[in-house]
């Protein structure tokens, strides 16, 4: 009876059985000093495939226990990492007081996470150009990428235009918010902020494309691309959005994924996915029925399988939505 207690080991020797060997994840970027855009580095040993997550707003008057609840969801669905798409926090205010304490709240939330997470800023985390400046210092680049597994992520900055345009950009945002409070007489929708065009698809800047490009020639033979943004700079029709990029990106596979409409829609552009995310926590139109709370999940193998999740979906083991109370900071709603 004593050689069954052998017969694992004579089946290694005999058929050339090997134990299985642990597979570290290779991860590539650019930033050699100061602070990171990602809250760790450090990723679980994966097999050939690996699934990221990605949120979406918070912002527009962000409703309590949304995105503490989806960090505890997170935790369950175990990504490799989690992305966002920008607009994290309400914002809007050159009080870096005031900013210190959103950030703290979020990124205390964000703490709960099993895994790294990754920032990028939107219109209310870029508002004007002391917010700039506090991203920056705080979270690194504004613009970066990196490369997982043989996979490039693009994280791009939709707010990216010279100092003089985001101020003349925000100081027109606060008189529109005035209209809004009823301070001054006016009509929201004939206002100057709301007939800009960065109002709603953003901008990116020579220096931006140019970081980009050189990008896409280090790295001409990944097995996909992912591009990231908060506002969907694809709307452009000139220099100032994704449409040179586009003409590089034209003989890879990539995806693209932004936010800011809180509400999701899907389309083929040059043959691609694009994909408008809902929210994690921002205001919703009630009378939009694509507006919902929800998670993203991309499973990478040969190409991306992407699976949208509404947050009210994802239950526990008693088959409840497991709320999560956390603390956040209100602030004004408007996007």
């Amino acid at each position: 009876m004593k050689v069954l207690h052998y017969l694992p080991i004579l089946c290694f020797i005999a058929l050339g059985c090997a134990a299985p060997t642990e597979h570290k994840p290779t991860f590539e970027h650019d930033i050699t000093s100061g602070p990171s855009p990602w809250t760790s580095d450090t990723f679980e040993l994966e097999e050939d495939d690996f699934t990221f997550a990605i949120i979406s707003d918070l912002t527009g008057g962000e409703r309590p226990n949304i995105y503490g609840t989806a960090v505890g969801q997170l935790n369950r669905l175990d990504p490799t990492f989690v992305l966002s798409v920008g607009d994290l926090i309400e914002g809007g205010t050159e009080d870096t007081l005031q900013l210190a304490k959103e950030w703290d709240s979020f990124d205390g939330r964000t703490s709960n996470l099993n895994m790294p997470f990754f920032h990028l800023g939107g219109n209310h985390d870029l508002t004007n150009p002391v917010m700039r400046k506090f991203f920056e210092n705080r979270f690194g680049r504004r613009y970066y990428h990196f490369v997982y597994e043989n996979v490039l992520f693009l994280m791009l900055d939709s707010e990216d235009y010279e100092e003089q345009r985001m101020k003349e950009i925000y100081e027109a945002r606060a008189e529109a918010l005035k209209i809004l409070d009823g301070e001054i007489e006016g009509v929201y929708q004939e206002s100057e902020y709301y007939k800009m065009e960065e109002r709603s698809i953003g901008g990116m800047s020579d220096d931006q494309f140019e970081y980009y490009k050189a990008v896409l020639d280090k790295y001409p033979n990944v097995k996909w691309t992912f591009l990231l943004m908060h506002k969907p700079l694809w709307m452009h029709e000139d220099n100032k959005g994704l449409e040179r990029l586009e003409a590089l990106l034209v003989d890879r596979p990539y995806t693209v994924f932004n936010g800011h409409f809180h509400s999701y829609s899907h389309r083929k552009r040059q043959g691609r996915d694009y994909i408008m995310l809902g929210t994690t926590g921002g205001s919703q139109n009630p009378a939009d029925s694509m507006a919902f709370d929800e998670v993203t999940l991309v499973r990478m193998d040969k190409e991306p399988v992407i699976t949208t999740l509404k947050m009210e979906g994802i239950l526990d083991e008693t088959g409840s939505v497991a709320v999560v109370y956390d603390s956040l900071n209100q602030a004004r709603k408007d996007f």
